[in-house]
């Protein structure tokens, strides 16, 4: 009798252990389907979508971000260079403009667009003035380059003037005061 019940106690624990792996599993593969961007991180320094969410001149990235899908490229582990355009920035588009690649129907020009400001490489401002210096291009996420200047005023990437510079957990934000809009 006493073998019968250890018998047991083995089989339910080998259950439960099966039961418990299959819903970790099952977790797991719903996270990695919806990509590194639905992964909830309150104890690592923020990445780069991070950031932009948590400041209200970043509204109109974010939510540029998330009608195109692409989060993920921006909390991508990098290291990575966002150049990030402030509400300004949108703003200086003719109107009419945002709200048009807003709608779903432009999601792919919107991701193109956004791609165009996400350099797969690590870019700090010292960086970008030595690339400068030699007078090479960024590589950036949408397949394009991007021309870096070094001017007295400061650096500029793509003809837009880097304003500030923060580091973020998977790289740089470097905040510009125009869209990149790369030529089709």
């Amino acid at each position: 009798m006493m073998k019968f019940f250890i018998s047991l106690c083995i089989l339910l624990s080998f259950a439960f252990i099966s039961c418990n792996n299959s819903q970790q599993s099952a977790t797991e593969s719903a996270n990695a389907h919806n990509g590194q961007a639905s992964v909830q991180d309150t104890v690592s320094a923020a990445n780069a979508l991070g950031v932009a969410k948590s400041l209200p001149d970043f509204s109109t990235l974010v939510a540029a971000i998330t009608a195109a899908g692409v989060e993920d490229a921006v909390v991508n582990a990098g290291p990575l260079t966002v150049f990030a355009p402030t509400n300004a920035a949108f703003e200086k588009l003719p109107k009419g403009t945002v709200e048009d690649l807003l709608k779903p129907e432009n999601k792919s020009k919107l991701s193109f667009i956004l791609t165009n400001h996400v350099a797969p490489a690590n870019y700090p401002d010292v960086q970008l003035s030595k690339e400068a210096d030699k007078g090479r291009k960024l590589y950036m996420a949408s397949g394009k380059y991007l021309e870096v200047k070094k001017t007295a005023d400061g650096i500029y990437v793509g003809g837009t003037k880097i304003l500030k510079t923060v580091k973020v957990s998977n790289g740089w934000i470097h905040v510009i005061g125009d869209v990149l809009v790369p030529a089709e």
